[in-house]
């Protein structure tokens, strides 16, 4: 069944009826590149300096819901490993002099503060990034895991991390990130609640409406997801 749109944030595959007692969620964990900050990585024309060109048509035929680069230059000898993550950073190096929050983000994790709630951040991007934007913008996430935490998103091993840092289980956290395959499947996979921001409807195409994980729920914008959070869970710190 695809994803469905809508101009509000809405319940997609719902857990909980309204009459039934809320479940208790004790952290929201977020992803940062399209999520927390503006996407500013120009990711197709850095595929293409990883893979060439060809490369990367032919591996994007075989995959629609979008290329995993980081698991796949993990398989190459070591020499083309360093190569391609030396591509990766003078892309992502580039982006930081872009850097923006995404509008909502700030004052949703003040809302999120103002009810003790933890917050935690897991990137693909490298840790310098992360620093920059808790640096730029004065907001803070604990922990926040990069790349350099192995092994990264799609893995559930970083939630699960987390969720063992704060002493809670996976079923009391939710992921908030714009990735169906790299956040909403981390998110799944470790047995966490989700929700996919979907500012440009992307995900309503029938290429992904046979997705192995489907999220919770679904945003336009981060404006949206603290009414999510009040009206299906109960917020414990």
């Amino acid at each position: 069944m695809p994803l469905l749109s809508s101009a509000k944030a809405f319940l997609l595959f719902p857990r909980m009826s309204h009459s039934a007692t809320k479940t208790r969620l004790r952290g929201v964990v977020f992803d940062m590149d399209g999520t927390l900050t503006v996407p500013v990585i120009d990711f197709i024309s850095m595929y293409k300096a990883v893979l060439g060109d060809d490369e990367y048509h032919r591996i994007k035929a075989s995959n629609p819901a979008g290329i995993d680069i980081l698991n796949l230059i993990g398989d190459w000898p070591s020499h083309q490993q360093r190569q391609a993550y030396d591509t990766i950073a003078r892309f992502e190096q580039d982006a930081l002099d872009k850097l923006q929050i995404m509008p909502g983000a700030a004052e949703l994790c003040n809302v999120l503060d103002s009810k003790r709630m933890r917050r935690g951040l897991i990137t693909r991007n490298m840790k310098s990034a992360v620093d920059l934007f808790h640096q730029r913008f004065g907001i803070t996430f604990s922990p926040a895991l990069s790349r350099e935490f192995r092994p990264f998103k799609p893995d559930p091993a970083p939630l699960l991390h987390i969720c063992s840092l704060w002493d809670v289980q996976p079923n009391e956290v939710i992921m908030v990130g714009d990735s169906l395959k790299d956040d909403v499947v981390c998110g799944g996979r470790a047995g966490a609640h989700t929700c996919l921001l979907d500012q440009t409807g992307k995900y309503d195409s029938p290429e992904f409406a046979n997705f192995d994980f489907k999220p919770d729920f679904k945003v336009t914008s981060l404006a949206e997801v603290y009414s999510i959070l009040e009206r299906n869970f109960e917020l414990s710190p």
